[in-house]
């Protein structure tokens, strides 16, 4: 029964970060993953929208008494599964990082020196790799994938498949870099490779379940990481968010940044 749970949780996590937390929708999904022809409740067909929770409710208990528990692709390696908690717990797991920064001993020069610069440039190219890659992919499809439209392989993503990441990656090291705390930068890498490596493991999961054949030929064309040296995709995404959008669902990030600064300046004076 455990495994059959965390199927369904991670289906309707990727509901969610799809924008329509469905619990139909993830029913059939994982249902139609293992051939089963599921016969859901009136009360269950009722998309069931939570945005401030989890959209986890209803939650069935028991699996269809043919599926088969057993099958590869029911039954998630222990990597995949670790990149499924660490994606639910996201929003957490900076938490650490952000005290280490801000509480961590440095120097008290409140003048911009190069390694502040280097930082901070490197934030800003966090920041606009970001907007970029929200822009194409809008900013709830953290998975890539959209139930009822195409794999988002256009700008940043048919450079990597992972743009975003990247960018986290660049904001964080950049910030230490502005902290004075060079030597944490080797500890963020570290940290950092190997929660998102999880992570998208878990994700690939998801979309070759899904997506099969089409996300196959997308991860032989395009890295997982490190850019390719290929002309940029520009064909416009049918869901691309406007600019007005992009920054508004930016907001947050943005916010934190200049709040991140502040402290930062407020540590050194």
């Amino acid at each position: 029964m455990r495994t059959w749970r965390y199927l369904y949780t991670t289906e309707l996590v990727r509901h969610y970060t799809n924008g329509s937390v469905s619990v139909k929708g993830a029913q059939v999904d994982l249902y139609s993953r293992f051939g089963v022809t599921a016969t859901i409740s009136s009360q269950t067909q009722r998309s069931q929208t939570d945005p401030g929770g989890t959209g986890l409710r209803n939650i069935p208990g028991d699996p269809p008494p043919s599926a088969d528990l057993g099958a590869p692709q029911g039954d998630p390696s222990p990597s995949v599964r670790v990149g499924a908690w660490l994606f639910q717990q996201r929003t957490w797991l900076p938490l650490p990082l952000i005290a280490a920064i801000l509480l961590l001993p440095a120097s008290r020069d409140v003048e911009p020196t190069p390694l502040w610069l280097s930082g901070a440039a490197l934030v800003l190219a966090g920041e606009v790799l970001r907007l970029w890659a929200v822009h194409h992919i809008g900013v709830i499809s953290r998975t890539r994938s959209d139930r009822l439209g195409p794999l988002v392989s256009t700008g940043p993503f048919s450079l990597t498949r992972n743009p975003l990441y990247l960018a986290n990656v660049a904001l964080w090291v950049g910030f230490a870099m502005s902290a004075r705390l060079l030597w944490l930068v080797p500890l963020l890498l570290v940290v950092l490779g190997l929660e998102y490596h999880a992570i998208v493991r878990w994700e690939e999961h998801l979309l070759t379940a899904r997506l099969g054949d089409s996300y196959r030929a997308y991860a032989d064309r395009v890295p997982r990481w490190v850019p390719a040296r290929v002309p940029i995709n520009p064909a416009s995404n049918p869901g691309a968010y406007s600019w007005r959008e992009t920054f508004f669902s930016e907001r947050g990030t943005l916010v934190a940044i200049a709040a991140g600064y502040l402290l930062l300046w407020l540590k050194m004076r």
